[in-house]
């Protein structure tokens, strides 16, 4: 992967030292069992990245400006164990120097190791969950490292919420906690079940989106795809709502497969990506500008306090 600054933004907003976020790329395929391909996700989401423009209509900001640190990847692939590690260890370095973290896979066993480093960085966490499949089983083809595993730890030790299922083998039904899976044909029939996976979270929230999530009519470049996913400005208004209600602490977007015939799969990730810097700092801002007159109003009161 050559070296270059996200979305070709000015050298300025993409300093290690300065920049909030950190953008990690992991492009690792060593598990996936159908279409490979997902190791070159990553270098096609930054090409694509380069042509998107970088002002956000809906939220009136340029994210960029927060500052985007485009890492160096992370290329350990000897075994999905050794990998998963690897990402932890990076991913929990950047959190313990006050990072916001993303990573862009990569396969869905690249979640591990993040999900693991947050769950030690941020108390009470949920995980939620975008993907057509559960991801619960324990062990598969002889490693628990596997895609087809990659929340089974997450279901153990977090309070994990799962939105557009709809493919799972049946052991994973005694594992899988009913009540905060939101399975996709249960959506399509049901006007407020944003506000239900909203009711599910706790106040720390990380993200984890399998772009088998959304429907292949809009984003066919995926390793397995399955018919009656979600649509775009759907899903839009679920990330809206859980970063004006709750604190997103990071992300992952995995699973982009890039077929060099089809483009517009990996344009939706890059502006996925983006609208999630968007809505993230967007609240962020004006979370800050409360604080700030808060903090104003009270010195305010302390000092007619002194003065009296």
């Amino acid at each position: 992967m050559s070296k270059k600054t996200y979305a070709g933004i000015p050298a300025e907003f993409a300093r290690e030292e300065t920049s909030k976020v950190v953008l990690l790329p992991v492009p690792y395929d060593g598990t996936s069992t159908w279409v490979k391909g997902s190791d070159k996700g990553p270098e096609a989401f930054l090409d694509a990245s380069e042509n998107m423009e970088l002002y956000d209509i809906e939220t009136n900001s340029e994210p960029y400006k927060n500052g985007v640190f485009l890492s160096d990847p992370i290329t350990e692939n000897q075994s999905p164990e050794k990998m998963v590690e690897a990402v932890y260890k990076t991913t929990k370095n950047y959190l313990s120097r006050g990072k916001f973290v993303t990573i862009f896979g990569g396969e869905h066993s690249i979640s591990i190791g993040s999900i693991r480093a947050f769950n030690e960085s941020f108390d009470n966490l949920t995980v939620l969950q975008i993907d057509a499949h559960a991801d619960l089983r324990k062990e598969y083809e002889g490693s628990t490292c596997n895609h087809a595993c990659a929340m089974y730890e997450a279901n153990q030790n977090c309070n994990l919420v799962q939105v557009g299922i709809r493919s799972m083998d049946i052991s994973e039904t005694r594992v899988m906690n009913q009540e905060q899976v939101f399975f996709a044909h249960e959506m399509a029939e049901d006007d407020y079940w944003i506000d239900q996976v909203i009711d599910c979270l706790t106040d720390n929230v990380y993200i984890t989106i399998d772009l088998d999530g959304f429907d292949p009519s809009i984003l066919p470049s995926t390793g397995t795809p399955e018919p009656g996913g979600l649509q775009w400005y759907e899903t839009l208004e679920l990330l809206r709502r859980v970063n004006e209600e709750k604190n997103v602490v990071g992300f992952d977007i995995v699973e982009l497969c890039p077929n060099p015939n089809e483009k517009s799969s990996d344009f939706l990730a890059a502006k996925l990506y983006y609208k999630l810097l968007a809505y993230k700092f967007k609240e962020e801002e004006s979370s800050e500008e409360f604080e700030s007159e808060e903090t104003s109003t009270t010195r305010k009161a302390n000092f007619e306090e002194d003065d009296y």
